[in-house]
């Protein structure tokens, strides 16, 4: 019989999707496949359920097969967290698990089976209506796990990393336009439509639908000064909104590139796939 850990690494190896330093190739094996197809059923299940004559008709296959997702995927979650040790990234058997657990990957995995345990462990009276709403649709992050199994979204992923600086300051600008959109829109359209422009967090609705260039029509400025402004802002959003959008496509061809000549991140050690494989070749 194999040792702990041999075994650990041999569960490790099994339920973690890695790369060929070689060719960048995703490896997969037949528990990723199990898991994966397992995820998108429940995903597909969830959705179906909301259908009310699906509901009547076999509420009981999905309360059973909800059950068995949410076993298949605790099974997974604890052997994960016995496992993960093998990874330098968790090497510490105590601190190591906690940073696993607190990892994206481990509250993804936490979230797709805490609604289950919740509605279980809190009494029926502590429930209302909305909370058991919220707990429900937490089931849908459960999709979120695809990701471990999507070597697209593992890039998406390492391109937000590498660009949360550069979008971070993205961010702040576009909600620096949001309030002065608002504020100005406000103080202009006040008088003309006070029931619409009433105050300024009631006129955000405006400027994030003038920002996004959506423009609903079911608010909107009505003075000259109102509609100049409106219209120079809305040229603005255009502006403000392709910004990200150039940021995370220069990430993902930087990245692309990176991987093409072979200084990827490593799943299994965090490393650059060059310095890997040179530690691999020289060892």
């Amino acid at each position: 019989m194999p040792g702990r850990e041999e075994l650990r690494v041999r569960v490790w190896d099994l339920l973690e999707v890695t790369e060929d330093p070689e060719s960048g190739a995703t490896k997969w094996d037949w528990v990723d496949i199990c898991l994966l197809l397992l995820i998108l059923a429940s995903v597909l299940v969830v959705i179906l359920e909301t259908v009310e004559p699906l509901q009547r008709a076999y509420a009981s296959f999905f309360v059973g097969f909800d059950i068995f997702t949410v076993g298949v995927f605790t099974v997974e979650y604890v052997v994960r967290i016995w496992a993960c040790t093998i990874d330098p990234r968790y090497s510490h058997p105590v601190s190591g698990r906690i940073r696993y657990v607190l990892s994206f990957y481990g509250t993804v995995d936490a979230l797709a089976v805490l609604p289950f345990y919740a509605t279980l462990l809190l009494p029926l009276g502590l429930l209302d209506l909305r909370f058991l709403r919220i707990l429900r649709l937490m089931r849908f992050a459960r999709v979120l796990k695809i990701g471990r199994y999507s070597d697209a979204l593992d890039r998406l992923k390492s391109v937000f990393r590498a660009k949360k600086a550069d979008l971070g300051v993205a961010f702040v600008g576009v909600l620096v336009a949001l309030v002065l959109a608002s504020s100005v829109m406000y103080h202009v359209e006040n008088a003309a439509q006070p029931e619409v422009f009433s105050s300024i967090p009631a006129s955000m609705w405006w400027a994030v639908s003038a920002l996004t260039t959506v423009g609903y029509g079911d608010i909107g400025p009505v003075t000259p000064l109102g509609k100049l402004l409106g219209g120079c802002m809305q040229l603005l959003g255009i502006a403000l909104f392709a910004l990200p959008a150039g940021i995370l496509a220069a990430g993902y061809e930087e990245e692309a590139r990176r991987r093409r000549a072979g200084t990827g991140v490593c799943h299994t050690c965090g490393q650059a796939l060059s310095d890997h494989h040179d530690g691999q070749g020289s060892s």
